[in-house]
């Protein structure tokens, strides 16, 4: 049986602010989850919405990198 193959995350993701719609592309950490982040635009502090692990899962382009590698439920529980 072969060896699973381990995907290679995609590290950066564009944050969308859902209430000034600012958008702006971040680098994802990928030794711990991103809980807290200030918005550019309006300086609202973002959180992750219900049932997300971190803030790219909820608010951008790319969810991360334990998400993306491993699926949903291995990151940050």
């Amino acid at each position: 049986m072969p060896a699973p193959t381990l995907k290679i995350p995609q590290l950066t993701s564009m944050l969308t602010c859902p209430v000034c719609a600012h958008q702006q592309t971040e680098q994802m950490p990928t030794d711990a989850c991103q809980y807290f982040y200030e918005c550019p635009g309006c300086h609202t502090v973002l959180k992750p919405l219900a049932g997300d692990c971190c803030l790219y899962c909820s608010y951008g382009t790319v969810p991360c990198p334990p998400i993306q590698q491993q699926g949903p439920g291995s990151c940050c529980s």
